[in-house]
């Protein structure tokens, strides 16, 4: 049972919750014409009283390019506001994820993105682990990863969760936790809603953007943090052959955080993780407001004035 904050930023204010509602005839319930971000936000260990948001920055850029690719504008400082006043209004004392939203609120049915109302909304619930910190299963999907000539994938589209879905509960259904979904070129693509990253030698390797994977924000902070480490990135298609030898292999993204991957298919992976912990370790330290040389990765709202 989903826990929601007692706030939604609904019609350019804060309103409860449950009245943030919309009209069954809504365009973007029928078409898929709305495009959503995703944000960890959570209490200072040290200060109860700020709330920290991890890249909230980039978070707003993407959002605000995903807007773009409907046809219609939202900027990152409506964004970023609207952020604040919800935190402030919601005063959340555990990790929540917020869900930002923008999407056509016309009435029409006609699917177009022209002469068409939009709008912007925000709701938040708790949320601890999304996947397993101990590990996850995975399968190969037999959905294939949409084409970018097909669908904007550097945005979230939400109508091109679609396949995300299909291939997430194919995969439950089969006795996994997670689906990887390869490109239409037969290369691995990402996860149902996470990047992908695999060890192989001391190389950290991950599929490259043009892939067709979604641009993740976590997967970005992980290359720039792993090369700050001194470890080798290499950003490259892989091929599926390469997920079974491979020494260490984890999902990214900001709800799964840095999720290892114990099982691909029958084969199980080695359980001994030396590079994806020091990474899991050092993005935690950042996200807790601990890893000061970040700093700046971390957005501090006050919400006790």
């Amino acid at each position: 049972m989903h826990q929601f904050l007692p706030f939604a930023w609904f019609g350019g204010k804060c309103v409860p919750f449950a009245e943030a509602t919309l009209s069954v005839a809504t365009h973007a319930l029928h078409y898929g014409t709305g495009a959503f971000g995703g944000m960890r936000a959570l209490p200072n260990p040290s200060d109860s009283g700020e709330i920290l948001l991890f890249r909230a920055d980039r978070h707003a850029r993407r959002l605000s390019q995903s807007a773009r690719l409907l046809l219609t504008e939202l900027s990152e400082d409506k964004i970023h506001q609207a952020i604040r006043e919800f935190l402030r209004a919601n005063k959340p004392t555990c990790p929540v994820y917020l869900r930002p939203f923008v999407y056509t609120s016309d009435l029409g049915i006609a699917p177009r993105l022209h002469d068409i109302e939009t709008d912007f909304l925000i709701y938040g619930l708790e949320l601890g682990d999304y996947l397993s910190p101990d590990g996850v299963s995975c399968r190969i999907s037999s959905w294939t990863r949409q084409e970018d000539r097909s669908l904007p994938l550097r945005g979230k589209i939400s109508g091109a969760y679609i396949t995300s879905s299909l291939a997430k509960t194919e995969a439950v259904k089969s006795g996994f936790d997670e689906a990887l979904l390869l490109n239409s070129r037969g290369k691995v693509s990402e996860a149902s809603g996470m990047n992908l990253f695999l060890v192989r030698d001391g190389v950290l390797i991950t599929p490259s953007v043009d892939q067709d994977i979604l641009e993740g924000i976590t997967r970005a902070s992980v290359i720039e943090l792993a090369r700050a480490m001194g470890i080798e990135v290499l950003e490259r298609p892989v091929d599926k052959s390469e997920l079974f030898i491979a020494d260490e292999v984890f999902l990214s993204g900001t709800a799964a955080k840095v999720t290892p991957v114990r099982q691909v298919e029958s084969t199980e992976l080695p359980l001994d993780r030396p590079l994806m912990a020091a990474i899991r370790e050092r993005l935690t330290a950042i996200t807790e407001g601990r890893d000061f040389a970040y700093d700046t990765w971390v957005t501090r709202i006050r919400v006790d004035g």
